[in-house]
């Protein structure tokens, strides 16, 4: 009993002490609250990866800088930005001019783009998965059932496909993925166009909710015959293995940042005019083009209230939008060309303060 009361008052001691000596070594200096760099965003779980990424070596770069970012998915960050509870948001949807209506005064900078992989749960397939869009779009709408469905075997000659139920997972929450995923859909296939449609959240034919890629990643994990849509990093990091997509010249393409840029560069005209185009299903002269592929967006204020936060938010986009790029093929994102860092230049001059223009 003695021993432990003694215990109990070293662990108090050394608790004061260091709390005392935490308090010495930052007098004199300002916090990161008072120095701007407390800044807060939310959105994209499709960016969460290489935003973590991102977030880890600037403030290695900054030791002054607290960045906080939540995967809530991008309907979730649109919103939070809109009541003024974040400082920043990322989707991968863009919202319109009609959308840019309701929402403080902001600029959509693109600053990353990765495919929408289809993942799936067959352990006994030896060779990536084959998917046509019709059948993509079949499985979605729930008209395909089985994996042994003769159009899935002809997509797959020769593979000895699993007697299994097919179990689709989509995202349960407002999501940038879904848009990328349910635009290319719509695109593709008329029933999917009628039935369905596209946008952050649709009414889903079938299948099992997630909240999160993570979400829909587990609940592929979990389930034999699973299949669901996610950005690559999520399956690699869980070893779930990727369909190949069929593009517009006829060729199974597998999801990647290389595959990635040349959608991105199929669509060089369009975004020249505006960023906010799509880059799904890119024409057939785009022959190593991957279909399901996008741009994810930060959601910027043009007038912070806080001058020095704003700074602050100004020196973390400047850095993902050049430098950062680097660590976008390592994480399976494909890095901006040149052409769309120089339009985010542009667009980032369009961000001041309530009081006229940053300092530079």
């Amino acid at each position: 009993m003695k021993g432990s009361v003694v215990k109990s008052l070293l662990a108090g001691s050394i608790c004061i002490l260091l709390l005392i000596s935490g308090c010495k070594s930052k007098e004199g200096q300002p916090s990161s609250a008072s120095s701007g760099m407390r800044l807060t965003g939310a959105g994209s779980s499709f960016v969460y990866p290489i935003m973590g990424r991102w977030i880890a070596d600037f403030q290695q770069s900054n030791p002054d800088a607290q960045i906080n970012y939540q995967s809530i998915g991008s309907g979730g960050g649109i919103q939070q930005l809109k009541q003024g509870l974040v400082d920043f948001a990322a989707s991968d949807a863009t919202l319109s001019d009609d959308q840019l209506k309701d929402m403080p005064p902001l600029i959509q900078v693109p600053e990353s783009a990765g495919p929408v992989c289809i993942t799936y749960n067959l352990p006994s397939l030896k060779e990536p998965l084959r998917l046509s869009p019709t059948v993509l779009a079949g499985i979605f709408l729930g008209t395909i059932k089985d994996w042994q469905d003769r159009a899935i075997a002809k997509d797959n000659p020769g593979v000895s496909l699993p007697k299994l139920s097919i179990l689709v997972a989509h995202r349960s929450e407002g999501s940038g993925t879904t848009n990328i995923f349910t635009t290319y859909l719509d695109e593709v296939s008329p029933d999917w166009h009628k039935k369905v449609g596209r946008g952050l959240s649709v009414s889903w034919p079938a299948g099992l909710a997630g909240k999160g890629s993570e979400g829909v990643t587990g609940v592929v994990k979990q389930s034999p015959g699973g299949i669901g849509y996610v950005e690559l990093t999520y399956a690699s990091q869980n070893n779930l293995p990727t369909a190949l997509i069929a593009n517009k010249a006829g060729k199974w393409i597998a999801p990647s940042a290389e595959s990635t840029s040349a959608a991105i560069a199929a669509f060089g005209n369009e975004l020249g005019q505006d960023v906010r185009a799509p880059i799904v299903n890119p024409p057939a002269s785009a022959a190593e083009a991957y279909p399901i592929s996008g741009l994810t967006f930060l959601l910027i204020p043009k007038a912070a209230k806080d001058p020095a936060k704003a700074l602050g938010l100004q020196k973390f986009v400047q850095y993902v939008i050049t430098s950062g790029q680097d660590r976008s093929s390592q994480m399976h994102y494909a890095p901006l060309p040149a052409s769309l860092q120089q339009l985010d230049q542009q667009l980032m001059a369009q961000v001041g303060t309530k009081g006229g223009a940053l300092a530079q």
